[in-house]
């Protein structure tokens, strides 16, 4: 039976950049399905009780970007710990993601080429015309996808993955769910993978 995780993710996220190749060959090594899933990283912060970056205190600001710089060699990764497009509204990048994958695509090369874009690249993920030159490198119809993405039903696809992550107990980006267990941020991958060969049971604790 094939195995399915769920990937929550949002595309300006720094950790989901760096995770998702690793989280592509985990799957990818198992067998499994990753169901991609786009949120609405605000919405899932509200009830989780994060807040974004320049609202943290100094001593966590200044962690953040050594870790990001620590992951990024670590996984061998190009990156730009202070990209001239962030903070970004990557809004339209995360429905671009959900209209390739809601009439049954494949989105994976897509997002790895438009994560590297906003932290490698310097690209406005915020812009349209960037969004419809990545869809069009990574083998996608450009107007069609972003046409797609505009509507309502792909919205709600998005409106429901961040409820479901929140329901899913997703503290933030990235996290993966595999058989309802939470597994928040790209440092967790490791653990995805030993619980794949290893086949033990979830780990799930319930609210009393």
């Amino acid at each position: 039976m094939t195995q399915a995780i769920d990937y929550y993710f949002y595309s300006a996220s720094p950790f989901t950049y760096l995770g998702h190749k690793a989280i592509t060959e985990v799957a990818a090594r198992h067998g499994a399905r990753l169901n991609y899933k786009p949120v609405n990283l605000m919405g899932l912060w509200e009830v989780s009780g994060a807040v974004p970056p320049a609202k943290r205190p100094p001593v966590r600001q200044r962690y953040r970007l050594v870790e990001l710089a620590r992951v990024a060699d670590f996984r061998g990764l190009p990156i730009n710990i202070k990209p001239a497009h962030f903070p970004v509204d990557a809004t339209l990048a995360d429905l671009t993601v959900a209209a390739i994958a809601d009439p049954g695509g494949d989105p994976n090369g897509y997002m790895a080429t438009l994560f590297s874009a906003c932290w490698a690249e310097d690209k406005n993920l915020a812009d349209e015309a960037v969004l419809r030159e990545l869809l069009s490198a990574a083998g996608h119809d450009a107007d069609g996808v972003i046409e797609h993405a505009k509507t309502d039903k792909i919205a709600a696809i998005r409106a429901r993955n961040t409820e479901e992550a929140i329901a899913a107990d997703a503290v933030g980006v990235p996290a993966f769910v595999l058989n309802g267990e939470v597994f928040w941020g790209q440092d967790r991958i490791e653990y995805i993978d030993q619980a794949l060969t290893s086949g033990r049971g979830p780990f799930i604790v319930t609210a009393e």
